[in-house]
């Protein structure tokens, strides 16, 4: 019994470390999104289009 809630224990703590490590590259990939569109927005100021 305890074998099998060991077990249960490890499945469940693998779960929700993988889940946070997608969790964690969605929210950089949106933030290079935002720092990409800061970049444009710089870049069309220091052209004079600002």
């Amino acid at each position: 019994m305890k074998r099998a809630m060991a077990l249960l224990m490890m499945a469940m703590f693998s779960m929700a470390v993988l889940s946070g490590c997608n969790t964690v590259a969605g929210a950089g990939k949106d933030v290079q999104k935002v720092g990409e569109k800061v970049e444009d927005k710089a870049q069309d100021c220091k052209d004079g289009r600002c």
